[in-house]
C-alpha cells in the first residue's frame, strides 16, 4: 500500500486537471473526478482522500453543493476541502468557507502557493486523525475499566448468594430491552445495562445465614435483608459519574412500588426514578423464572401475567411495554440460559 497521502482533484476542465496533477503527482497519490457526483462517490470509497481540491463552476452539481453533501455525511465530513476556482470575489470566498471549505485558491494558480497550502492542510488532517485515534483509544480503555468495575461490583453483591452470575447480566439485558421499547436514547440504554447489573451490590453486607437460607425469611430476617438497598446506595454513591449515580438510585429504589408500600422510602409513582421502575420489573421477572432452593421456576407465561396484574407494584405503562416485547425477553432468557454455567462478563 502506498504511504503517500491521497489527494482528490475535482474539475470539469481536463487542462486544469493536468496542471494540478503534474504539480502534485510526485508527492501525493492522486484521484481524479470530472463532475460532482463522481467526486462524492470517490470520497466515500476506501481509502478515502486525505484532501480534496474542488472546482466550483461545474455542470450539474457545482462545487458548493458537492462540499455541502460531503460535510453532511459523517463518513466524509472530516475530509478537508480546498476550493480551486476562478471565482475570486469576496462573496465567493465567504460562501466557500460557509459550506465547510478549509481554504480557497484562485485561478490562475500559483504552483508554490498550491503546493504549500496542500502540504499544510494534508499535515493538519493527518494530525487531526492521529489525535482522534489517540482519543478513541483512551476512551476505549476507560470504558473497559468501567466495565471491569461494574462486573466486580455486580459479582460482589452475589458472592455469597446462590444466584449464578448469569442473573445480573440477564436482568440487566431485560432492563435494556424495556428501556429501548420505552424510547430511551441508545446512550442511556447502554448506561442502564451496566447500572442495572449493580442493583444488588448491597447484598455484600447481608449475612450468609439470610442469603443462603433454604426457605422463606422471618420478619427479623426481612428487616436485615431489606437493608441491602441502602448498603448498595452507600457503596455506589461514592462515585459521581452518571453511570454510578444511576446505579446508586437503582440500588436504593428498585424495591419501591408504583402505588406505594415498597422499601426503603415508601415512594410512589414518578417519585421513583424511571431506571429503578424498569429494573424492578426485570428483577422480579428474572426471580420468578429462576429455580431456587425453596421454589420451582415459574413458566414465562405465568411470570408475564404476574407482571401485568401486579396490584400496584409496577408502573402500568412499563408493564404494558414489557408485555409487548415478550419475544425479545424470551430470546434474552434463552441466550443467557446457554451461558449459565460459565458466565464471566457481559456481552458488548
Amino acid at each position: 500500500m502506498s504511504e503517500k497521502m491521497r489527494v482528490l482533484i475535482v474539475d470539469d476542465e481536463p487542462n486544469n486537471i493536468t496542471v494540478l496533477s503534474e504539480l502534485l503527482m510526485d508527492e501525493y497519490e492522486l484521484a481524479i473526478a470530472m463532475n460532482g457526483q463522481d467526486a462524492i462517490d470517490i470520497a466515500r470509497e476506501e481509502p478515502k482522500p486525505d484532501l480534496i481540491l474542488l472546482d466550483i463552476m461545474m455542470p450539474g452539481m457545482d462545487g458548493y453543493d458537492v462540499c455541502k453533501t460531503l460535510k453532511a455525511d459523517k463518513d466524509t465530513a472530516s475530509i478537508p476541502v480546498i476550493f480551486v476556482t476562478a471565482m475570486g470575489e469576496i462573496e465567493d470566498e465567504t460562501k466557500g468557507f460557509s459550506v465547510g471549505a478549509v481554504d480557497y485558491i484562485t485561478k490562475p494558480i500559483s504552483p508554490p502557493v498550491v503546493k504549500a497550502r496542500v502540504a499544510t492542510h494534508v499535515a493538519l488532517a493527518h494530525q487531526h486523525r492521529a489525535c482522534e485515534m489517540l482519543v478513541e483509544k483512551q476512551v476505549k480503555k476507560i470504558r473497559e475499566s468501567q466495565k471491569d468495575a461494574v462486573y466486580m461490583l455486580g459479582s460482589a453483591g452475589h458472592y455469597n448468594d446462590d444466584d449464578t452470575g448469569a442473573h445480573i447480566w440477564r436482568m440487566a439485558s431485560y432492563s435494556k430491552a424495556i428501556a429501548k421499547a420505552a424510547n430511551w436514547s441508545v446512550g442511556k440504554q447502554n448506561m442502564l445495562l451496566l447500572a442495572a447489573a449493580m442493583h444488588d451490590t448491597g447484598k455484600i453486607g447481608i449475612p450468609d445465614s439470610i442469603l443462603k437460607k433454604p426457605g422463606k425469611l422471618d420478619d427479623k430476617e426481612w428487616i436485615k435483608m431489606r437493608k441491602h438497598s441502602e448498603y448498595g446506595h452507600k457503596i455506589l454513591s461514592v462515585a459521581k459519574s452518571p453511570l454510578f449515580v444511576m446505579a446508586s438510585e437503582i440500588a436504593l429504589y428498585h424495591h419501591e412500588r408504583w402505588e406505594g408500600g415498597g422499601y426503603p422510602k415508601n415512594l410512589q409513582g414518578e417519585d421513583i426514578p424511571e431506571a429503578a421502575r424498569i429494573v424492578a420489573i426485570a428483577d422480579v421477572f428474572d426471580a420468578l423464572t429462576m429455580q431456587r432452593p425453596y421454589k420451582d421456576a415459574w413458566p414465562i407465561e405465568r411470570a408475564m401475567e404476574y407482571i401485568g396484574n401486579s396490584n400496584g407494584h409496577f408502573e402500568p405503562r412499563l408493564s404494558e411495554i414489557f408485555a409487548s416485547i415478550e419475544d425479545e425477553i424470551v430470546s434474552i432468557k434463552e441466550h443467557w440460559g446457554k451461558k449459565e454455567k460459565n458466565v464471566t462478563m457481559i456481552d458488548s
